[in-house]
Protein backbone atom coordinates (compact mmCIF):
# COMPACT_ATOMS: atom_id res chain seq x y z
CA UNK A 1 0.00 0.00 0.00
CA UNK A 2 1.56 3.32 -1.25
CA UNK A 3 1.04 6.10 1.25
CA UNK A 4 0.83 9.37 0.05
CA UNK A 5 1.21 12.29 1.38
CA UNK A 6 1.16 15.90 0.08
CA UNK A 7 -0.36 19.31 -0.06
CA UNK A 8 -3.89 17.89 0.25
CA UNK A 9 -3.12 15.77 2.99
CA UNK A 10 -1.41 17.95 4.81
CA UNK A 11 -4.60 20.75 4.92
CA UNK A 12 -6.78 18.24 5.56
CA UNK A 13 -4.93 17.31 8.61
CA UNK A 14 -5.21 21.00 9.48
CA UNK A 15 -8.48 21.11 9.15
CA UNK A 16 -9.36 17.97 10.69
CA UNK A 17 -7.83 19.06 13.82
CA UNK A 18 -8.99 22.25 14.34
CA UNK A 19 -12.74 20.57 13.73
CA UNK A 20 -11.61 18.22 16.06
CA UNK A 21 -10.46 20.57 18.80
CA UNK A 22 -13.56 22.69 18.32
CA UNK A 23 -16.29 19.95 18.51
CA UNK A 24 -14.60 18.76 21.70
CA UNK A 25 -16.83 20.48 23.71
CA UNK A 26 -19.89 19.61 22.12
CA UNK A 27 -20.90 16.10 23.10
CA UNK A 28 -24.16 14.21 24.97
CA UNK A 29 -22.91 12.38 28.29
CA UNK A 30 -23.94 9.41 28.92
CA UNK A 31 -25.02 9.96 33.21
CA UNK A 32 -24.33 6.37 33.31
CA UNK A 33 -20.28 6.05 34.10
CA UNK A 34 -18.17 9.81 34.77
CA UNK A 35 -16.29 10.74 31.66
CA UNK A 36 -18.19 9.13 28.91
CA UNK A 37 -20.30 10.89 26.04
CA UNK A 38 -21.65 11.13 22.87
CA UNK A 39 -19.14 12.92 20.53
CA UNK A 40 -19.74 14.79 17.21
CA UNK A 41 -16.02 15.21 16.62
CA UNK A 42 -15.76 10.90 16.22
CA UNK A 43 -17.68 11.92 13.25
CA UNK A 44 -14.24 14.16 12.04
CA UNK A 45 -11.82 11.79 12.42
CA UNK A 46 -14.21 8.69 10.81
CA UNK A 47 -14.49 11.03 7.75
CA UNK A 48 -11.08 12.38 6.99
CA UNK A 49 -9.19 9.37 7.54
CA UNK A 50 -11.56 7.53 5.35
CA UNK A 51 -11.06 9.95 2.75
CA UNK A 52 -7.42 10.97 2.91
CA UNK A 53 -5.78 7.48 4.67
CA UNK A 54 -3.71 6.52 8.05
CA UNK A 55 -1.69 9.39 8.56
CA UNK A 56 -4.19 11.73 8.19
CA UNK A 57 -6.36 9.76 10.38
CA UNK A 58 -3.96 9.11 13.10
CA UNK A 59 -2.35 12.90 13.51
CA UNK A 60 -5.79 14.52 13.80
CA UNK A 61 -7.12 11.70 16.46
CA UNK A 62 -3.01 11.97 18.15
CA UNK A 63 -3.44 16.11 17.75
CA UNK A 64 -6.73 16.96 18.32
CA UNK A 65 -7.29 15.35 21.12
CA UNK A 66 -4.30 16.19 23.15
CA UNK A 67 -5.22 19.43 22.36
CA UNK A 68 -8.61 19.51 22.63
CA UNK A 69 -8.10 18.01 26.48
CA UNK A 70 -5.32 20.52 27.04
CA UNK A 71 -7.82 23.47 25.69
CA UNK A 72 -11.04 22.50 27.21
CA UNK A 73 -10.06 20.43 30.69
CA UNK A 74 -6.71 21.94 31.42
CA UNK A 75 -4.74 18.05 31.16
CA UNK A 76 -4.24 15.78 28.58
CA UNK A 77 -5.64 12.60 29.30
CA UNK A 78 -2.76 9.98 27.11
CA UNK A 79 -4.73 6.72 27.57
CA UNK A 80 -7.54 8.52 25.72
CA UNK A 81 -5.53 10.10 23.28
CA UNK A 82 -3.67 7.19 21.83
CA UNK A 83 -6.93 5.14 21.09
CA UNK A 84 -8.40 7.75 19.12
CA UNK A 85 -5.21 7.95 16.96
CA UNK A 86 -5.30 4.02 16.57
CA UNK A 87 -8.40 4.66 15.54
CA UNK A 88 -7.75 6.79 12.94
CA UNK A 89 -5.37 4.90 11.73
CA UNK A 90 -7.47 1.91 11.64
CA UNK A 91 -10.02 3.56 9.52
CA UNK A 92 -7.46 5.10 7.32
CA UNK A 93 -5.77 2.10 6.45
CA UNK A 94 -8.75 1.21 4.21
CA UNK A 95 -8.87 4.49 2.46
CA UNK A 96 -8.65 3.27 -0.83
CA UNK A 97 -11.11 0.57 -0.53
CA UNK A 98 -13.90 3.12 0.34
CA UNK A 99 -13.03 4.43 -3.12
CA UNK A 100 -14.73 7.41 -1.45
CA UNK A 101 -12.53 10.56 -3.98
CA UNK A 102 -13.83 8.47 -6.79
CA UNK A 103 -17.43 8.39 -6.11
CA UNK A 104 -17.22 4.68 -4.93
CA UNK A 105 -18.67 4.91 -1.49
CA UNK A 106 -22.51 4.92 -2.85
CA UNK A 107 -22.41 1.03 -2.74
CA UNK A 108 -23.99 -1.07 -0.28
CA UNK A 109 -20.59 -3.23 0.03
CA UNK A 110 -18.61 -0.36 0.39
CA UNK A 111 -20.59 1.13 2.98
CA UNK A 112 -20.69 -2.11 5.20
CA UNK A 113 -16.86 -2.41 5.19
CA UNK A 114 -16.75 1.40 6.41
CA UNK A 115 -18.71 0.28 8.89
CA UNK A 116 -16.75 -3.24 9.71
CA UNK A 117 -13.80 -1.04 9.79
CA UNK A 118 -15.33 1.45 11.85
CA UNK A 119 -16.51 -0.97 14.45
CA UNK A 120 -13.52 -3.31 14.74
CA UNK A 121 -11.09 0.06 15.07
CA UNK A 122 -13.67 1.57 18.01
CA UNK A 123 -13.38 -2.27 19.89
CA UNK A 124 -9.90 -2.27 19.78
CA UNK A 125 -9.27 1.62 20.78
CA UNK A 126 -12.08 1.66 23.52
CA UNK A 127 -12.67 -1.74 24.75
CA UNK A 128 -8.70 -2.37 24.49
CA UNK A 129 -5.79 -0.09 24.35
CA UNK A 130 -7.76 3.20 26.38
CA UNK A 131 -8.64 1.10 29.39
CA UNK A 132 -5.47 -0.70 29.22
CA UNK A 133 -3.28 2.50 29.39
CA UNK A 134 -5.78 3.92 31.89
CA UNK A 135 -4.58 1.04 34.08
CA UNK A 136 -1.07 0.95 32.88
CA UNK A 137 -0.57 4.89 33.36
CA UNK A 138 -2.82 6.14 36.13
CA UNK A 139 -3.59 3.05 37.84
CA UNK A 140 -7.25 3.25 37.34
CA UNK A 141 -9.38 0.33 38.49
CA UNK A 142 -9.85 -1.98 36.11
CA UNK A 143 -13.81 -2.44 36.55
CA UNK A 144 -14.41 1.25 36.12
CA UNK A 145 -12.42 1.95 32.93
CA UNK A 146 -13.69 -1.18 31.16
CA UNK A 147 -17.25 0.41 31.85
CA UNK A 148 -15.80 3.57 30.35
CA UNK A 149 -14.80 2.01 27.40
CA UNK A 150 -17.50 -0.13 26.55
CA UNK A 151 -19.46 2.81 26.09
CA UNK A 152 -17.04 5.17 24.76
CA UNK A 153 -17.03 1.97 22.16
CA UNK A 154 -20.88 1.86 21.40
CA UNK A 155 -21.50 6.03 21.74
CA UNK A 156 -18.34 5.73 18.99
CA UNK A 157 -19.73 3.05 16.57
CA UNK A 158 -23.31 4.91 16.70
CA UNK A 159 -21.73 8.69 15.80
CA UNK A 160 -19.05 6.80 13.22
CA UNK A 161 -21.66 4.71 11.75
CA UNK A 162 -24.14 7.11 11.37
CA UNK A 163 -22.59 10.91 10.95
CA UNK A 164 -19.45 9.07 9.40
CA UNK A 165 -21.27 7.42 6.71
CA UNK A 166 -23.22 10.16 5.99
CA UNK A 167 -20.65 12.58 5.18
CA UNK A 168 -18.65 9.91 3.40
CA UNK A 169 -21.51 9.27 1.43
CA UNK A 170 -22.66 13.12 0.69
CA UNK A 171 -18.46 13.79 -0.13
CA UNK A 172 -18.42 10.84 -2.60
CA UNK A 173 -21.55 11.88 -4.17
CA UNK A 174 -20.30 15.89 -4.41
CA UNK A 175 -16.62 15.03 -4.96
CA UNK A 176 -16.84 12.56 -7.52
CA UNK A 177 -18.58 14.82 -9.80
CA UNK A 178 -16.61 17.91 -9.27
CA UNK A 179 -13.13 16.02 -9.62
CA UNK A 180 -14.73 13.84 -13.01
CA UNK A 181 -13.18 10.77 -10.76
CA UNK A 182 -16.42 8.87 -10.73
CA UNK A 183 -15.96 5.01 -10.33
CA UNK A 184 -17.61 2.77 -12.57
CA UNK A 185 -19.61 0.23 -10.13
Amino acid sequence: MKMKFGIKEVVATGIGTALFIVLTNVQVPFGIVPNTALQSRVAVITFFAAVFGPVVGGIIGLVGHALGDALFYGGVWWSWVFPDAVFGIAVGLFAAKYAIKEGGFCTAKTIVLFNIVQIVGNAIAWILVAPVLDIVIYAEPANKVFMQGVLAFIGNIVVAGVLGTLLCFAYSKIGAKSSGLKKED
